[in-house]
This record gives C-alpha cells, sequence and structure tokens, in this order.
C-alpha cells in the first residue's frame, strides 16, 4: 500500500504540458525553455506603409494630414504597427533608421520586456514605405478653393501701399500664433482698387484676422455670407469680410469738434482720445469720429532738446531752420530737457506724454 500512495503523489505533481518538465512552470502550465519559443514578446511587420503629399510634405496619419518631421513619422509608425504580447510590462525599445532609397527606409528595432517574471529581448527589422499622394489643402489649392475673402478698406482717407503692407504682414503673424491648421491657406491676393484684397481657404481664418485688426488696428468689420451651393442637405456659403481701418493710428494728432486730440487706445465701437492741449480724456465712437482729421502723423513727430524753459514756454533749435523757435510746454510738462512736437499748419505744438511714446523711437 505504501509504495501505490507515493506512485499516486507523484503522478499528482506539476509537470510542463509540452515536454513534461518538472515546475517551475509559467503561463498555461509550461517550462520556460517552452513558453520562449512559443510567446512572442511583440508582432512587428515586415512592411508598413506611409503617405507624404508631394506638393508641400505634410503627412497622412489616420486619416488626417499633419505635419511631422521624419523622426516623428518613424516613432507615428512603429506605435501604429507594433503589437506586443497582451501581459508584457516594463516596455523598452531601442529605435535606429537606415536610408535606402527615397522612398524606403529600414527601422531596427530592440524591444526588452517582462512575461510572466522572465525577460525577453528581441530584435525586429521593419521597412518603411513611403508613397507619394496630395492632402486636401493641395487639392483645393490647385482647384482656387477658397472660403472667405477679406477685403482690407481705409476710412477717412487713403492708406499708402506700406501701411498696407503692414496690415498683411498681421496675417502671417496670426497664423503663427493659431494651431496648425492645414485649411489656412491663402488662394489669392493683391491690390484692388481702394484698397486690398485676400482670399483664403478659411472663414476661421479670416475671423481670426479680423479680430487681431480691430484689436491693434482699431476700425470695423462687416461681415456678409452667401450661399454658393448644398453639400449633404446642407448650404455652402462663403464669407466676405470687410475691414475698414480708421484713417489714423494711435498717438497721431487729429482735428475734430474745433481742437487737437490723440487717440490714445481702441475700443469695441471707437477710440479713446486725449485732448493735446489739456488735461482731458473722452470715448468717441467710429461714427463720431467720421469727421475727425488727421493734422499730423506718429511717423512725423520729432523730440527736441529745450534750450530755455520757464513755466509755459520752451525754446529749441528748430530742425528745419536751425533758428531758435519757441512752442508752449505741454500741460503735463514736468520740467524735463525734452519735449515731443508736432507740425500742425505751419505751426509748431506741444504734445503730451502718452504710454503708446514709450515704445516710440523718434529723433
Amino acid at each position: 500500500m505504501r509504495e501505490i500512495g507515493e506512485e499516486m503523489s507523484e503522478l499528482g505533481a506539476e509537470f510542463c504540458l509540452v515536454c513534461g518538465s518538472p515546475p517551475p512552470l509559467f503561463g498555461e502550465r509550461m517550462c520556460e525553455s517552452c513558453l520562449r519559443k512559443r510567446v512572442k514578446l511583440a508582432d512587428v511587420p515586415q512592411n508598413v506603409p506611409w503617405v507624404r503629399c508631394a506638393r508641400c510634405g505634410i503627412v497622412e496619419i489616420q486619416g488626417k494630414w499633419v505635419h511631422l518631421s521624419e523622426q516623428e513619422v518613424w516613432d507615428e509608425l512603429i506605435q501604429r504597427n507594433l503589437k506586443f504580447h497582451a501581459e508584457a510590462e516594463d516596455i523598452a525599445i531601442a529605435v535606429e533608421t537606415r536610408t535606402i532609397s527615397d522612398r524606403h527606409t529600414m527601422i531596427y528595432l530592440q524591444l526588452e520586456g517582462v512575461i510572466e517574471s522572465l525577460l525577453f529581448q528581441e530584435e525586429h527589422t521593419m521597412r518603411a514605405r513611403m508613397a507619394n499622394g496630395v492632402c486636401l489643402t493641395c487639392t483645393r489649392r490647385a482647384g482656387n478653393y477658397y472660403e472667405a475673402t477679406v477685403q482690407l478698406r481705409s476710412s477717412g482717407r487713403k492708406l499708402s501701399e506700406t501701411e498696407y503692407n503692414n496690415l498683411r504682414a498681421t496675417l502671417d503673424n496670426v497664423i503663427e500664433m493659431l494651431s496648425n491648421d492645414p485649411m489656412f491657406f491663402i488662394t489669392s491676393e493683391g491690390p484692388v482698387t481702394g484698397g486690398y484684397d485676400v482670399v483664403m481657404g478659411s472663414k476661421g481664418l479670416a475671423r481670426a484676422w479680423g479680430r487681431h485688426l480691430t484689436k491693434e488696428h482699431g476700425g470695423q468689420v462687416v461681415e456678409t455670407n452667401s450661399t454658393v451651393g448644398r453639400k449633404d442637405g446642407v448650404d455652402v456659403t462663403r464669407l466676405t469680410m470687410l475691414y475698414r481701418k480708421p484713417g489714423y493710428d494711435l498717438g497721431d494728432v487729429i482735428r475734430w469738434r474745433e481742437n487737437f486730440w490723440r487717440p490714445a487706445s481702441w475700443t469695441k465701437d471707437g477710440a479713446i482720445v486725449e485732448r493735446v492741449d489739456r488735461q482731458e480724456r473722452t470715448g468717441a465712437s467710429w461714427r463720431d469720429l467720421e469727421s475727425a482729421q488727421v493734422v499730423s502723423q506718429m511717423s512725423e513727430h520729432l523730440a527736441v532738446d529745450l534750450i530755455n524753459q520757464d513755466s509755459s514756454v520752451g525754446e529749441f533749435l528748430d530742425p528745419n531752420t536751425w533758428v531758435m523757435a519757441s512752442v508752449r510746454l505741454p500741460w503735463d510738462h514736468n520740467g524735463r530737457e525734452s519735449i515731443r512736437i508736432a507740425r500742425v499748419d505751419g505751426e509748431w505744438i506741444s504734445l503730451h506724454n502718452m504710454a503708446i511714446d514709450e515704445n516710440d523711437s523718434i529723433e
């Protein structure tokens, strides 16, 4: 009876289901050797395709076109195509690439991970195959697609080419500040009678630019939407946005209500203006300021050193004639040795100090 019991005990002991080896066993009751033969740390495809726009170079990732560097492309391909064992832990990846041709790149992988407390280390090779495509943006550009037209105009006076160029340059700044949307492209642009037009591929970009223009340069924006068709049961519309810049800028001297004023800041409905000859500050709407006339632009102002001064008048050398001239001191004068002056109607007037003057370099 004793021999039979010992025999039954041995028959009940654990063993590897594949080769019969004794413990330790792992996973589905396999020894380490059999487990390593049947379990892989990761499945890696030999070839993986990816698409790049032949026109602009952006990359298609899961149906979306995005800007990626070459290294980011390899990282994306590895992340999308490597399938690790469901129980793998503490995974580490080392990557090295080698360019085979313009379209083919070899990606060498060293993988490490833990399964069933056993360390697995594997090496794999994956070939990245690039195919040329054309992104939606380039397709629409080639077809002169557009969603919005921004019309830059002025009120009060005709803007110079330089001023229009400065306004146009702000669009590049807006695009840089916004998210990297491939629809933020310019279809066409150029001067037209009475202003400058920019045709673009995004209504959102047009509205963002309009907000920036009114905040930084004042003025008003008027939007008009027109229906050009229907798609999937929805009206397809195009936006025309008219931006009118006032004929004056912050810091200019304007004649308004028979006095001289300087615009100090923009508001949603107009501007805050400060009177030149005395301490007075008021708000004015765009309609109120329609009659305002620019008598001296900020770029025309001069800074002069006072040679003599008393409580109300200062003397300086006229930079045009180099003859001693006098001017009434600004109302906020505190005895400083230099002042800002402007030539208005053939006479010099002094200007009070404003916050915008601190950022303006004049001679």
